[in-house]
């Protein structure tokens, strides 16, 4: 038996969660998962990642990467069949799709092929603008130069 859940009183309440929210149902519905081509995901460090996949028989040309947002595409297609008669075909040349969703600020900084092996690299950039910051608390005894209102002196009549 299987059970559902229903995400639906959360969108109600959450405000800036629908990204979030989306993804929980989408993993939670079960959808049908391609196991091809095989990949591994590594953490470098704090703030990078590794992504390697294993697409034996795919070149350069045949394959493409794409970032949208949060999600980075990798997709495989070979342009032309070799003719032959196959005795045994056991190197997967079918095309291929896969999806990787990423967090934010997550951006592509390099990507090689190599014997075979598709090695995407990936950091974490936070901007400035959204990194934690410490705060100056001011008491309310002493009030700072910044915070204190200056007065403008009016002109003086000539005597």
């Amino acid at each position: 038996m299987r059970t559902t859940l229903d995400f639906t009183p959360l969108f109600r309440s959450g405000i800036g969660f629908d990204r979030m929210l989306n993804a929980l149902e989408s993993a939670s519905r079960g959808e049908t998962i391609d196991s091809w081509p095989p990949y591994d995901i590594a953490k470098l460090g704090e703030d990078d990642y590794r992504i390697t996949m294993a697409v034996a028989g795919f070149g350069q040309d045949d394959l493409t990467l794409t970032q949208e947002q949060n999600m980075l595409m990798v997709s495989g297609h070979k342009a032309g069949e070799e003719n032959g008669q196959y005795l045994h075909r056991g190197i997967a040349s079918r095309a291929f799709q896969r999806r990787f969703e990423l967090a934010d600020h997550v951006k592509v900084v390099n990507a090689s092929l190599v014997n075979g092996l598709l090695t995407i690299d990936l950091r974490r950039e936070v901007p400035e603008e959204m990194k934690p910051r410490q705060i100056e608390i001011a008491t309310s005894g002493k009030a700072t130069s910044k915070s204190s209102p200056k007065q403008i002196e009016a002109e003086k009549p000539a005597a």
